[in-house]
């Protein structure tokens, strides 16, 4: 175990910005991590665990230590007809994830295929994509105390799941590393094919009994045709959460704005599509020097180059006000913000 001091983490963040670590150290294996939290020299400072580093943004240096989550192995913990157990570890790269499961036949997470990331992060962020979130697979995680080294154990029920939400963003929030993530998958998977553009390609390619192999195959080539690839232009995926309104504020604006989008959410809401708004508030394309919302997805903040963290969260504050100005609705980031 190596512990580096002054790390640019250039190449650590989708965002592409050069900003350094005081101290940082990839980690492999449960002891190591322990070893670490011990240490006289880094007992004292904030600990920040790293993944893929494609869901933050840092405005400045970080004056602590970067742990970055290298902890590997994909193994069958139990399994019947109808269903496996499968336990992976946090470091392991989530879309290698998603293409092993499907690979040996396992449904339930094909729709999420491409998204950024590691596994350990996954449920930090409830991830989400085309109408499956993680928490419809999820078994339970094992995760290390950063303060004494302690393995707590989390259920379903107490990772609290809500949309792009755990307790991993609110109470435990830095608390904890996430070590290892079982999910239970099935066997005989039921495709969920609902969302419109899954649906529209399988039904353009005449394929009357899909895989869960079609569906991956269709959610890649999605993501692929309107979702910039980080390594090519800094980003982190969508970086604005669909807000959730009251069905009456829904209809007025539907009244006002024929072309609205919105779905049919939990408690009475509609989500409004926050790419929409975005884009008729005239943010979608902008650039403002290094910065702006992609021209093919309006949800995604790009680092054209050069940006500061700072530049891309005042620019990320200008879409807000334009939209409550325009809409009368607050966007809540969805990209963990780290200052």
């Amino acid at each position: 175990m190596k512990i580096t001091s002054n790390l640019s983490l250039k190449e650590l963040n989708t965002f592409g910005l050069d900003i350094h670590a005081s101290h940082y150290c990839m980690i492999h294996t449960v002891d190591e991590l322990r070893e670490l939290i011990k240490m006289e020299q880094t007992k004292k400072l904030p600990k920040l665990v790293l993944g893929g580093g494609s869901n933050m943004l840092f405005t400045e240096d970080y004056r602590g230590v970067i742990i970055h989550n290298q902890i590997m192995g994909i193994s069958i913990t139990s399994e019947t007809d109808d269903h496996v157990l499968i336990c992976v570890g946090g470091g392991v790269n989530w879309h290698n994830f998603v293409l092993h499961c499907v690979q040996k036949g396992y449904g339930g997470i094909e729709n999420l295929a491409l998204i950024p990331g590691c596994v350990g992060a996954a449920p930090i962020q409830n991830i989400g994509a085309y109408g499956v979130e993680i928490k419809d697979t999820f078994y339970q995680l094992n995760a290390v105390d950063l303060t004494d080294g302690s393995i707590h154990q989390f259920a379903r029920e107490e990772c609290q799941f809500g949309y792009r939400d755990s307790i991993f963003k609110r109470e435990a929030k830095n608390k904890f590393m996430i070590v290892d993530v079982t999910f239970k998958l099935s066997k005989h998977p039921q495709l969920n094919t609902s969302y419109g553009a899954i649906a529209q390609q399988i039904s353009e390619s005449n394929n009357v009994n899909p895989t869960i192999k079609d569906v991956c195959d269709v959610v890649i080539a999605i993501r692929q045709s309107k979702l910039p690839d980080p390594k090519e232009i800094g980003n982190a995926g969508s970086f604005f959460k669909n807000p959730e309104i009251p069905i009456n504020q829904f209809e007025k604006l539907k009244e006002e704005f024929p072309d609205l989008v919105g779905y049919q959410a939990h408690h009475n809401k509609m989500k409004v599509a926050a790419g929409w708004l975005i884009e008729k508030s005239g943010w979608k394309g902008k650039r403002i020097g290094n910065v702006g919302m992609h021209a093919m997805q309006a949800l995604v903040l790009v680092n054209y180059g050069n940006a500061t963290g700072e530049e891309l969260i005042t620019h990320a504050k200008k879409v807000q006000a334009g939209v409550l100005k325009d809409f009368r609705i607050e966007l809540e980031m969805e990209v963990n913000i780290i200052s």
